[in-house]
């Protein structure tokens, strides 16, 4: 948790977005495993923790726009809670950590929020993504669960995507050291990949790390030698020497809820082919390209583009691709190998704020979303600013259902040699992904160096 003031600052912030009414922020409560006792892990919803810092669940906050006032709503803990849990702050004594005087147990936010309403008050709230939540605000605001989504305030989710998107010297601190403990999920996964291990088995070791050192995993753990799957939860092959093994994986912190994002792609045994190589040192060029091109004022859409091509040269040099390298990627054959979006937002959701609409968060009235396969799957694409937390993955995937339809319906025959592809179907895929900061200037690659040239990889699976 931050200081006081840090919250404080950010709801004054909100205040200066949002002129009039009454925004209402639902804390997220907890979720049953398999019976009402048994949970998930609680995770506060991310929005409620930026301006109101309390990780705790079965709480709610309101700002009040009109009398510049703050308030959080929560139960205080009686004798049967304490037997369980132990002694707990009051909500009082929470809301002195967050910088809230205005305190009160959770009915008053029901009363609140029925007053207001009652009094014709304009009533902002973001769009809900979990079940409880909308039949609350169902009940609570008498919209239909179906129509919460488009009645949400569109001012509100601007103002917070405004808000949320810079992002501060303590936050970077927090993503940074979440950065660091992927260093030690992604080198202790590489040490691990050799033949006859299980993917299991290096999983669960990885997402071990992430609660041993900081929090959960950030999202659910990819790792698969079938990485043309480009989102594989599945772990239950065993490596085979000759395979590559993608990983992408990160972690959250237990507090504060920011996160890191990383893929690396290695070779099962620790040493590349010769035809791993050149792909890899593809994909390795487009994400420095990327990189190298990082900084304000340029539209991500541009720095994406940029990778495709980077990705289409290198494919063309070896044959797998052909003719004008610009006009393949303008027609969108590249995407056959590269279906994916160059990157994200990353902050306190691995993918930040995408629940409150990717193009809120990605696009905006100069930046239209493309609907080109593949560019059409980049979640962002507007101009970036300096305080932005972006991934940079470009990645180059053999997808035998893909190429099997592209080449039956002939589909950019003047770019692709099919004849050649035929033989990668076997090859599977690799991305390679990092955390990146824009700064004033350019840009910079947060957290400690995580290896990523053949020459490190090898090294560190050598050792």
């Amino acid at each position: 948790m931050f200081n006081p003031e840090i919250y404080a600052k950010r709801r004054k912030s909100l205040h200066n977005e949002i002129k009039t009414g009454v925004a209402i922020f639902p804390g997220n409560g907890e979720v049953a495993f398999n019976y009402p006792a048994n949970t998930y892990h609680f995770r506060q919803d991310s929005t409620f923790s930026y301006f109101f810092g309390v990780n705790q669940p079965d709480l709610a906050a309101i700002i009040d726009f009109d009398n510049d006032t703050d308030h959080l709503f929560g139960n205080d803990v009686d004798m049967d809670d304490i037997i369980w849990m132990g002694p707990q702050p009051s909500i009082a004594e929470r809301g002195k950590l967050v910088g809230i005087t205005n305190t009160a147990q959770f009915a008053g936010f029901e009363a609140f929020v029925k007053e207001a309403l009652a009094k014709g008050r304009k009533i902002h709230f973001l769009p809900p993504y979990r079940g409880e939540t909308k039949i609350m605000l169902s009940d609570l605001l008498g919209i239909a669960p179906a129509q919460l989504k488009a009645s949400a305030s569109e001012d509100l989710i601007r103002g917070v995507v405004k808000l949320r998107s810079i992002k501060s010297t303590e936050e970077i601190a927090e993503i940074e050291k979440m950065v660091d403990v992927a260093y030690l999920m992604h080198t202790t996964a590489m040490k691990m990949a050799q033949p006859g291990k299980i993917e299991q088995e290096i999983a669960g070791t990885i997402e071990g790390i992430a609660l041993a050192n900081a929090g959960p995993v950030s999202f659910p753990v990819i790792l698969s030698i079938n990485g043309q799957t480009l989102h594989n939860h599945y772990h239950g092959n065993t490596i085979t020497e000759g395979r590559m093994m993608v990983v992408d994986a990160g972690c959250e912190s237990q507090e504060t809820l920011y996160s890191s994002d990383i893929t690396r792609t290695i070779p099962v045994g620790g040493k590349f082919s010769q035809r791993q190589r050149e792909i890899y040192d593809i994909v390795l060029k487009a994400n420095l390209n990327a990189i190298a091109a990082i900084k304000p004022g340029i539209p991500y859409r541009e720095v994406h583009l940029l990778a495709a091509k980077t990705i289409a040269e290198g494919l063309k040099h070896i044959g797998l691709m052909k003719g004008d390298t610009d006009a393949a990627v303008a027609a969108g054959a590249h995407a056959l190998f590269f279906p994916h979006g160059l990157g994200h937002m990353m902050g306190m959701d691995v993918h930040d704020m995408e629940n409150l609409g990717e193009n809120f968060v990605g696009y905006d009235e100069e930046t239209i979303r493309s609907k080109q396969f593949g560019t059409a799957f980049l979640r962002l694409g507007r101009r970036l600013q300096p305080g932005f937390v972006i991934t940079v993955e470009p990645g180059i995937y053999f997808i035998p259902d893909l190429i099997k339809q592209w080449k039956a319906e002939g589909k950019f025959i003047e770019f692709i040699n099919y004849d050649k592809v035929e033989s990668y179907k076997d090859f599977g895929g690799i991305r390679i992904e990092d955390d990146i900061l824009v700064t004033e200037s350019g840009n910079r690659v947060l957290g400690k160096p995580i290896p990523k040239t053949v020459e490190e990889i090898e090294a560190v699976m050598k050792g």
